[in-house]
């Protein structure tokens, strides 16, 4: 029964995350584009969103950067490169741990912020709230995994890591098989992290996938219509401001 059920988890859930990520995405850009941001409360506690927001990001930028390269880059690869497994589970363990406290950090200093401040907590969705508790989770799951990594520095347990992401991605139906006897701490961190994919699509996580690229050539010149008094003979009437240099 065991076995089945890992093979789920950890064979068959990947794929529903990743659907569930590029369709939701997809379709909620399509049909919902308005709601295709990340709702920002910067003008309450200015100063604690600009800590917390730093520290989470840079430190989540590093560690996703780093998850990507170092579980989805073929083990030939390294090998090539002379890069011994040992070496690269170190620099994970050390790279990601300094990471992993500067995000949990922030994601302390944003949860208190929007749990606490009662007019942030009264402009937060459901959503808001429950994706940076899951954050948190997911970091602080991440950190506790490190003592056990210490104890396993030949880099023989990164390989099973490696081998099964790359089985997902390429299909092996025995990809699940790879991760089978790690440790429960290991296992907690996939599938929360699975989770957060599944869940992406339906929160304000999705502003990630957006970068301000058509601000390059956006025009320089803008059109600003205000209200004024009536002109002429045309009750009701207004007339457009003049347009201004460098209005956004």
């Amino acid at each position: 029964m065991a076995s089945y059920i890992h093979g789920a988890v950890f064979g068959v859930y990947p794929y529903v995350a990743l659907a569930v990520l590029i369709l939701g995405s997809a379709l909620r850009y399509d049909r919902d584009p308005y709601t295709w941001r990340s709702g920002s409360s910067q003008l309450l506690r200015r100063r604690q969103l600009i800590w917390g927001s730093v520290l989470f990001h840079l430190g989540v930028l590093v560690i996703f950067a780093g998850h990507l390269v170092g579980l989805l880059t073929p083990i030939q690869v390294f090998d090539t490169l002379g890069i011994s497994h040992g070496a690269k589970q170190l620099l994970a363990i050390v790279a990601g741990g300094v990471a992993g406290i500067a995000a949990i950090i922030g994601a302390s200093l944003l949860i208190h912020r929007r749990f606490f401040d009662p007019r942030i907590r009264r402009t937060s969705s459901t959503t808001d709230l429950l994706i940076i508790v899951l954050l948190w989770l997911q970091l602080a799951l991440g950190l506790a995994t490190i003592p056990v990594s210490l104890g396993h520095l030949d880099g023989h347990e990164m390989v099973k890591f490696m081998s099964w992401a790359q089985g997902i991605f390429t299909f092996d139906t025995a990809a699940a098989g790879y991760i089978a006897d790690v440790h429960p701490i290991f296992k907690a961190h996939l599938f929360l992290g699975l989770t957060i994919l599944l869940l992406f699509p339906f929160t304000r996580l999705v502003h990630m996938l957006s970068a301000p690229i058509r601000y390059v050539w956006r025009p320089g010149y803008q059109v600003v219509r205000t209200r004024r008094r009536p002109v002429g003979n045309h009750p009701g009437a207004s007339r457009p401001a003049a347009a201004r240099p460098g209005t956004r």
